[in-house]
């Protein structure tokens, strides 16, 4: 029943909340300092934006996580932000998606970059509110989805772009 106890799960939602944000604040370093090539390349300033929202969705539903509240209400949460990434994360796909048209698994790199680290809260949400299924592993593993695939975008923007 850990996996329904959002307190068993605190040292993980704080330490999370802390790595994803320091990983934000890196991330706009690393687009500062591309700043010019990032913005000549078509559906890479949509990539570096992409990669802030995954880091700010760990943040978000780390916070969530430290709240005293029942998991019902976790659960709830959880959908709406994996709701939020995903309408966000749409929004900002156009671009994102048409600039390596052409190259090899463009799309399947770019969906696997972003899936897991929205989508998985979304499953978590469920199996919360349903109290079966896996509950707050769901969570982690978006958490997890969102840290990998933000640091995969965030090296992108710093060293893949200059090549």
């Amino acid at each position: 029943m850990q996996n329904y106890d959002t307190e068993a799960w605190h040292d993980l939602f704080v330490a999370t909340a802390g790595a994803a944000a320091a990983l934000a604040g890196l991330v706009f370093v690393a687009v500062s300092i591309n700043i010019e090539r990032i913005l000549a390349l078509a559906g890479v300033p949509e990539r570096g934006l992409q990669t802030v929202v995954l880091l700010l969705g760990a943040v978000v539903i780390s916070v969530f996580g430290l709240v005293p509240q029942g998991t019902s209400a976790l659960g709830v949460e959880a959908l709406c932000v994996s709701a939020a990434l995903l309408a966000v994360l749409l929004l900002s796909r156009r671009a994102a998606f048409t600039g390596m048209r052409g190259h090899p698994g463009w799309l399947m790199s770019r969906l696997l970059v972003l899936v897991p680290g929205t989508l998985l809260y979304a499953v978590g949400g469920i199996s919360l509110l349903a109290g079966a299924g896996g509950g707050l592993a769901w969570v982690l593993a978006g958490i997890l989805g969102a840290l990998l695939g933000a640091v995969s975008n965030a090296w992108v923007l710093l060293v893949e772009i200059l090549r």
